[in-house]
């Protein structure tokens, strides 16, 4: 396969690398981009991660919450600009309160009939007729609890219930309210800064966990160390991912001394029961999004001098 600049600059961009040695990559995995992420980390590299995608996409996350109900909605515009309008501000409120009503399916949302007789579809072409924007709604969320508080939390405040990242952590128990909200905002404020894989260590992907995996063995070959020392040092660099990375393993951003487990064992004493953390969702905005990368100002000047 011929490897093209603009995959190597791709690379570069994804990893830091050097431009030879992400071309070395991309030539030895046939110019597959996610294997040559993993190439330039198993050689030391690049520690970088593979990024779910650049936060792009202009909009707002949009919350909202009855109690043991949660819904965190994502509508998108095309500018900032957009996203501060008042119009569209009260557009993403009144979707996100739709959608506590449903199962949570963006499909479901779009179809809701909001309280001016139209659906939230129908709601959201006539905004993009009046604002003059492409908007749309990408994606939704729901949770709700038998007995206990759905809590949230919104970081980059724009507004009541909207921001950049939203998050919900569900929280089982027939403990006290106001404690169960306390620990669970403090649990959603941390989700929001650490992005976790998954609650558990058994909710992590498979095919992501062996490909940690599969990276560590490689790293620790390169050590030239007996098979033996070199399955110990995987199961501890294993060990170490899964305490990074799931969230009721990781150090809680409120008290570090803490794993947000332990903290969440500790709150049971004030709450009076047994808190079980069921889950939580974490949306942020644009990401996945890729967004083209246009000219700046100056350079669209000069690119149009040329052409004239």
């Amino acid at each position: 396969m011929t490897i093209t600049a603009a995959m190597v600059k791709e690379l570069r961009d994804k990893t830091g690398a050097g431009m030879m040695d992400c071309k070395t990559a991309l030539n030895e995995t046939n110019g597959d981009m996610e294997a040559a992420v993993d190439w330039l980390r198993a050689k030391g590299i690049s520690k970088a991660e593979k990024k779910s995608g650049r936060v792009a996409a202009e909009g707002l996350v949009g919350v909202a919450t009855d109690g043991r109900r949660a819904a965190l909605v994502e509508v998108n515009s095309e500018t900032d600009f957009v996203a501060r309008n008042e119009q569209f501000q009260e557009l993403v409120r009144h979707i996100a309160q739709a959608a506590l009503g449903t199962d949570g399916k963006t499909e479901s949302v779009a179809q809701t009939m909001l309280a001016g007789g139209k659906s939230v579809a129908d709601t959201i072409t006539g905004a993009v007729a009046t604002i003059g924007e492409n908007i749309n709604l990408r994606r939704a969320a729901r949770m709700e609890v038998p007995h206990g508080v759905v809590a949230t939390y919104i970081h980059n405040a724009a507004g009541d219930g909207l921001g950049k990242i939203g998050v919900m952590v569900a929280l089982e128990s027939g403990g006290d309210i106001a404690v169960l909200n306390g620990i669970g905002r403090q649990i959603a404020m941390h989700v929001a800064a650490t992005n976790p894989l998954a609650a558990r260590p058994e909710e992590v992907p498979a095919e992501l966990a062996e490909r940690e995996k599969a990276i560590f063995i490689e790293q620790a070959r390169e050590s030239g160390k007996p098979e033996a020392i070199i399955e110990k040092m995987v199961e501890g660099r294993m060990r170490k991912f899964y305490e990074e990375s799931v969230l009721l393993s990781q150090a809680f951003v409120i008290n570090p001394d803490l794993t947000v487990e332990k903290a969440v064992k500790e709150a049971e004493a004030s709450a009076g029961a047994p808190i079980k953390l069921v889950g939580f969702v974490r949306m942020a905005l644009g990401e996945g999004i890729e967004k083209e990368e246009g000219l700046d100002f100056a350079a669209e000047v000069a690119a149009m001098n040329k052409k004239a």
